[in-house]
């Protein structure tokens, strides 16, 4: 009879997983067995050291030569099921007809020709998002690097019963496996080859980030710093303020080592201490610069593993308790020697998770400058915050249906919505705005100018 261990290492192999990602989930699994719950008390860690933090406003020296040994990543493993959408979440339009994928490509093109620079740009794919991605990009015809394909992709992992801890046995077999996590990519770059052959054919850095964050740019000043100061591994994180506070934050363990604490990680009984914007001031935007060959020195160093710290992540399918074994990407700035956190402008972070953030994409408040990247409008230093009710805006096709028109928010500090509310022509938002309905009403050609407007 076969061991609970047979049974994954059989399932993974007759998937045509790589063996070193099989043992790299066994590793993950025996500690899941062993009762490692995966989490980080404050007992082990404390706020970073201002030694270990960059300032972004520091950096002066800018060095374009080293563009041409530079690879940017974006993740594109996501659907956006959150938000109603079943294929990749970098097809939705977010500027006018262009989508993010159009985004990211013109602007690799745009620098390639801006640099005189070779910039390859590689998509981590899921199984669910690699079709559609590369059919979407096959109009690019110039954005294909030679000798480097256009993308990579992701690894998976069996589901794990709460009951038994066997491998889910669904009928439908894309229900007993999860994505790993965005930790996955290094064993994916390894496991691919690709990270070999970016490493033979000159490219020494990698700058990696979500795509669906289209404040994450290249940026030579970055580059420059890490190359001159020989850092192997530098996460970009923000000021966290009241609306990332149940998000992962920054820390360092006592003997002052780098470490990211996802909430997932965090004991119940912290979780209030967790949310303290002013004892962990700091967030990972994803956004990381990898030195490929000292990622490579501690990949050999541990068989073909880069040893983040778990993370269990429990869930329900169908109606059975499973475990998903996931793990973050941002983890690595533990294993990396003297890895550093760069403290950059809030602009870079601008990712796209619920209709609320794509509203602001669509809206005044954001435009699409000549070198394709997305900024904020002149004369405004931050964007409004918005609340949208689930109840009626969650779905993209939602926010169609109730936003025939985009109002203009460029004057807006903030603006609340709650209910079944239809914003057509021209609907100006000044200040701080509330909006709330009973029934289903329609608003058009107004100036709503910091008011609580109730029908």
């Amino acid at each position: 009879m076969e061991t609970d261990i047979e049974a994954f290492e059989i399932k993974m192999r007759e998937a045509g997983l790589n063996e070193d990602v099989v043992n790299t989930f066994i590793k993950y699994y025996n500690q899941l067995r062993e009762g490692n719950s995966g989490k980080l008390s404050h007992d082990v860690i404390e706020a970073p050291n201002r030694l270990n933090l960059i300032n972004y406003d520091t950096l002066t020296k800018q060095d374009d030569m080293l563009l041409d040994q530079l690879v940017v990543i974006k993740l594109n493993g996501g659907l956006g099921t959150s938000m109603g959408l079943d294929k990749a979440k970098s097809l939705l339009p977010v500027k006018g007809e262009m989508t993010f994928l159009d985004i990211l490509a013109n602007q690799i093109l745009t620098l390639r020709d801006k640099y005189k620079s070779r910039i390859p740009l590689i998509f981590m794919n899921s199984f669910k998002t690699r079709e559609d991605t590369l059919n979407h990009l096959a109009s690019y015809k110039a954005l294909k690097s030679k000798d480097l394909e256009l993308d990579f992709l992701q690894n998976k992992y069996p589901r794990i019963r709460q009951d038994n801890f066997l491998p889910l046995d669904f009928e439908d077999d894309d229900e007993n496996w999860n994505p790993p996590g965005h930790g996955d990519i290094y064993s994916s770059l390894h496991s691919s080859g690709l990270l070999d052959k970016l490493i033979s054919k000159g490219y020494e850095y990698a700058f990696i980030s979500n795509s669906d964050n289209l404040g994450a740019v290249i940026d030579p000043l970055i580059l420059t710093y890490m190359a001159r100061q020989n850092i192997p591994f530098i996460m970009e994180v923000c000021r966290r303020t009241e609306m990332d506070k149940k998000g992962g934050h920054l820390a360092q363990t006592k003997d002052g080592k780098l470490i990211l604490r996802e909430v997932a990680q965090c004991p119940e009984e912290e979780s209030e201490e967790f949310q303290d914007i002013k004892k962990y001031s700091f967030f990972n935007t994803n956004n990381l610069w990898i030195n490929l060959k000292q990622l490579n020195k501690v990949l050999l160093e541990n068989n073909n593993h880069v040893n983040l710290p778990l993370i269990i992540n429990p869930k329900l399918v169908g109606d059975i308790p499973v475990y998903q074994i996931e793990t973050a990407m941002g983890a690595a700035i533990s294993v990396f020697e003297d890895a550093k956190a760069i403290v950059v402008p809030r602009s870079r972070f601008a990712p796209v998770k619920k209709t609320n953030d794509l509203l602001l994409i669509w809206s005044d408040v954001y435009k699409l400058n000549s070198d394709y990247q997305i900024v904020l409008t002149e004369g405004l230093e931050k964007a409004p915050i918005i609340e949208l009710d689930a109840e009626y805006y969650k779905t993209v096709e939602q926010l169609k249906t109730h936003f025939k028109e985009v109002p203009s928010l460029i004057q807006c500090n903030s603006l609340k919505v709650k209910g079944n509310i239809h914003f057509s022509k021209d609907v100006v938002i000044v200040g701080d705005v509330v909006i709330e309905s009973h029934e289903k009403e329609r608003i058009s050609d107004t100036i709503i100018n910091n008011e609580e407007v109730i029908f």
